[in-house]
């Protein structure tokens, strides 16, 4: 459900899938709503596209980022706790683009063994206040990495890992004392990540007919570090980091989930996220995400 398999879309095929992901920040329900189009552009190539809103981001980065104090003709600038729960409007998420190659498969009767390497890359304009990187929504900027899959009988595990490069992001921020808004660059940290995803057929124990309700249960652990991020103001100050928000960090979450799938084609999955080791400060816990997919055949084998 939240992560992809070395396996790919076949050639020629295309894909639709629908998401939606929700968490309460304070009071406040933060959502974001994707559509992903997905086709097999090869035998061993498939590329993806997706846009979305979201309401996770004002236009401008929040009041108190950055607070500073005078002490005699010095002015000390530092990074501030500020105000989570604000409303927003919801917004583009921008363009994210991905591309997977399968360059090994080792396959038998049910089991097989595969391996995947990915790229991704986004573009967005979003005033995110974290040093965490997510090209899905929060930050522009291009990753790659690696995917194993495992297939045996009723029960799938896949290992996914790779790192994310973030571009920057300039913006506004109030100035506390009352006067102009103030010029501001984030420049969010680098990152690695490391998910393992873990699957099991439940419904049917026995197949008769492709029309038959597949029932699977999952559990993903989704890890990612961090580097720090670095503040700058008026193009020249560059801001110490005194908030958890804007440090380096690294955390683990837990995430079980449900599958259907209908008629060999519908797909449907539900899974809730929680934190397990550590916790990310880009969101509040729990984070319910759902998905809708479809996949759409233009030539068929005779």
């Amino acid at each position: 459900p939240l992560n992809e398999p070395a396996s790919d879309v076949p050639k020629g095929v295309l894909g639709v899938r629908a998401m939606g992901e929700t968490y309460k920040e304070v009071s406040r329900y933060r959502n974001q709503y994707s559509v992903r189009v997905m086709y097999g552009a090869l035998p061993r190539l498939t590329v993806m596209a997706t846009i979305g809103v979201s309401n996770h981001h004002g236009m401008d980065f929040p009041a108190n980022l950055v607070t500073h104090t005078h002490d005699g003709n010095q002015t000390i600038y530092t990074t501030g706790e500020f105000e989570r729960g604000k409303k927003y409007p919801y917004r583009s998420n921008g363009v994210y683009a991905y591309a997977k190659y399968r360059f090994l498969s080792i396959d038998a009767q049910h089991r097989h063994f595969r391996m995947a390497v990915y790229g991704e890359g986004s573009y967005l304009k979003q005033a995110h206040d974290e040093a965490e990187p997510n090209l899905m929504g929060d930050t522009k900027g291009y990753g790659a990495g690696f995917i194993a899959t495992c297939l045996k009988n009723h029960f799938a595990i896949s290992l996914t890992s790779g790192f994310i490069i973030p571009g920057s992001h300039d913006g506004l921020s109030p100035d506390v004392s009352g006067g102009p808004m103030i010029p501001t660059e984030i420049a969010y940290g680098r990152a690695l990540n490391y998910n393992l995803s873990m699957g099991y057929l439940l419904f049917p124990q026995k197949y008769k007919n492709y029309d038959q309700l597949n029932i699977n249960v999952y559990l993903e652990l989704l890890g990612k570090a961090y580097e720090a991020a670095k503040v700058e103001q008026y193009g020249n100050i560059s801001v110490p980091i005194n908030t958890p928000l804007l440090q380096k960090g690294n955390y683990i979450d837990i995430s079980p989930g449900l599958q259907c799938i209908i008629k060999s084609n519908l797909r449907i999955d539900l899974s809730v996220k929680y934190p397990l080791i550590s916790r990310s400060y880009a969101r509040f816990y729990p984070v319910v995400m759902l998905g809708v997919q479809r996949y759409f055949y233009f030539k068929k084998k005779k």
